[in-house]
């Protein structure tokens, strides 16, 4: 009998189809030629996945589906990053991802929920506000998508995956994990696991449960030197100020030679970009096997930021580099189509009210001050 709800296949890594596999009478090894068959050659009509029996194409067929988002709009940039706006469940909610192609590579920023359950202070997302989590599926279907399509167009397929879109993984963490398997598996993508990132704002129990189960790579959101302005900026250091970031940081690394941390900083005028913020920075991350990439800051609508000027970061960077840290500023991509970092927004309808709090806000003040 066919089952009432059929079973979406992208939510499954190879363990799980392994198990669905075994559960229906068949051999583990059909989810190594599914995985061949979807992820590697995009192939997603049971009929033509000839290596297996009709039986279980007829089964398959009946009692499983393999769906993809919608796309509802994309664009590109003047500089080629590319942002696809995908249609995740019919429901009003919609998703952003967007493509980064350079010479070497091409980087996919991939989102893990619908909105962000976080408030950072400077990012767009966050005044969005949040809806739900994304399944597993929905998340390698960013994948997916893009890289088939490139491949279609004659175009080197997606090389390297950011989880640096919409939301915060770690507090996505299974369905995260899951899809990062699927990234990494040699029945599928077959992305080095140096070329997979994890991005996290500092969601320290899952940073530590991170550490057994994954060798990706990871970014830390940190964005201030101390205590009392990371808490404006990222409010959940008020939950897990940067002592307990930095030792979920060792953690990670500590006995992994491959492992290293990627810190991101943002670039604020006259907030986090003083040669006092790069000294206290310097005494935090000093002996940590790391990078720090300054990010200046992406402007949106209604923004009550600015973006340091180049020579304040051409200053910082230079005293963090005079120091021994390496320090790379982060050049901004596709600006012009609202693409680059922080500027992700999508289309949903918020559970958290946030949106219509800012929203409020913005009205009663009747304007926009500088925040310190």
């Amino acid at each position: 009998m066919p089952l009432v709800d059929k079973t979406n296949l992208l939510n499954l890594s190879r363990a799980g189809l392994e198990s669905f596999f075994v559960e229906n009478g068949e051999k583990p090894f059909r989810a190594r030629q599914l995985m061949q068959w979807v992820h590697q050659r995009g192939v997603t009509n049971f009929e033509e996945m000839t290596d297996m029996s009709r039986p279980l194409r007829e089964f398959l067929s009946e009692n499983t589906c393999i769906e993809f988002p919608t796309l509802i709009d994309s664009q590109q940039s003047t500089d080629g990053t590319r942002k696809w706006l995908l249609d995740i469940d019919g429901v009003e909610n919609a998703i952003e991802c967007v493509l980064i192609p350079e010479k070497s590579r091409t980087t996919l920023c991939v989102s893990s929920q619908v909105g962000c359950t976080l408030n950072c202070s400077f990012c767009s997302t966050a005044k969005q506000g949040f809806n739900r989590n994304l399944t597993t599926a929905e998340i390698i279907a960013q994948l997916h998508l893009v890289h088939h399509g490139l491949l279609s167009e004659g175009k080197q397929g997606v090389t390297n995956v950011v989880m640096m879109g919409m939301g915060e993984p770690l507090l996505n963490f299974d369905a995260v994990m899951a899809a990062v398997d699927m990234m990494c598996d040699d029945y599928a993508y077959a992305l080095s696991k140096r070329r997979v990132t994890i991005s996290t704002a500092g969601v320290v129990p899952a940073m530590n449960k991170l550490v057994n189960e994954t060798d990706v790579s990871l970014a830390v959101s940190l964005h201030a030197p101390n205590d009392h302005l990371r808490d404006q900026l990222v409010p959940i250091n008020q939950k897990y100020p940067i002592e307990e970031l930095l030792k979920a940081c060792h953690s990670y690394i500590d006995g992994y030679k491959s492992r290293k941390i990627t810190f991101e900083y943002v670039m604020l005028k006259d907030i986090n970009d003083s040669l006092e913020c790069a000294s206290q920075l310097v005494k935090l991350i000093k002996g940590i096997p790391c990078k720090l990439n300054l990010i200046p800051f992406n402007p949106y609508p209604h923004a009550i930021y600015e973006c340091s000027d180049s020579a304040t970061i051409d200053r910082f960077r230079e005293y963090l580099s005079s120091r021994g840290i390496i320090t790379v500023t982060r050049r901004a991509r596709g600006d012009d189509i609202d693409a680059a970092c922080g500027q992700l927004a999508g289309q949903f309808k918020d559970r958290s009210r946030r949106s219509q709090k800012y929203q409020l806000g913005l009205k009663e003040i009747g304007g926009l001050s500088h925040a310190h």
